[in-house]
């Protein structure tokens, strides 16, 4: 979901996350731990220090305070070779973890938008989503437009401007769905109380998806829903034509 941007996810995640008296330089690389999580999880220890350059049993002390205050969780991992000795562990981040992220005072948006809907009704919801989605189209469509015709190179733009706004947006390709395509992944929702209230909201930013890329898109999880990631399916083998904004 997208209103509003906040990219400085230590700045929060240190006031809410993490031993109070700690050395500063552990708790911006808890940080950095917890914000990899929430950008590329499910994802293991491993791979987390692989990608910030960092020691395995370094990450696992800091994913261990972080499971410790709550922040993020783990599972046995499903997918991929196993080898001997116990499975790896895939790490997301929780609900409290994502509350430690930035957030954009959800108490008082959510008594908004449900004063909204019991006095204007579901049409003026409707047409609160459908005006974000709007905005949001606009924001991005020169950008966008840069990468060509191409959906593919039109999602690697969006990703690049959703990345800019905060919410840690990565794209990863998909080939065992019988149809060419990637997935749009957003692992960080600064408003997804708000969304929970207004799933409307997580519809029309689809449908603004849709229109960015020039293609049908499926929206597969949301983080509005209890999902640990915002996930759409975006095809890329077959464009359609964009809609005249």
């Amino acid at each position: 979901m997208l209103i509003g941007s906040e990219p400085e996810l230590g700045r929060a995640t240190r006031a809410a996350v993490g031993p109070a008296g700690e050395p500063d330089h552990d708790a911006r690389t808890r940080d950095r731990v917890l914000a990899a999580v929430s950008e590329r999880g499910p994802i293991t220890a491993a791979q987390i220090a692989d990608d910030l350059g960092l020691t395995p049993p370094g990450v696992r002390r800091h994913l261990d305070q972080l499971l410790a205050d709550g922040a993020v969780e783990s599972r046995e991992r499903t997918t991929g070779k196993r080898g001997r000795g116990r499975p790896a562990r895939e790490w997301v981040v929780t609900e409290v973890g994502h509350d430690a992220l930035p957030t954009h005072y959800d108490s008082m948006a959510v008594e908004a938008v449900r004063f909204l809907r019991q006095t204007a009704g579901d049409d003026a919801i409707q047409s609160f989503a459908q005006a974000r989605a709007t905005r949001l189209e606009e924001r991005y469509a020169a950008e966008v437009d840069t990468a060509g015709t191409d959906p593919a190179e039109r999602v690697e733009a969006l990703v690049t401007a959703l990345r800019r706004d905060g919410y840690a947006a990565t794209v990863r390709p998909v080939g065992d769905r019988g149809l060419p395509g990637v997935q749009l992944c957003q692992g960080h929702c600064p408003v997804q109380h708000v969304a929970h209230e207004v799933p409307e909201l997580c519809e029309a930013e689809a449908e603004a998806f849709s229109r960015l890329v020039g293609a049908h898109v499926q929206r597969l999880a949301t983080l509005a829903q209890g999902d640990h990631v915002c996930t759409t399916f975006i095809p890329t083998s077959t464009p359609t034509e964009r809609a005249t904004r």
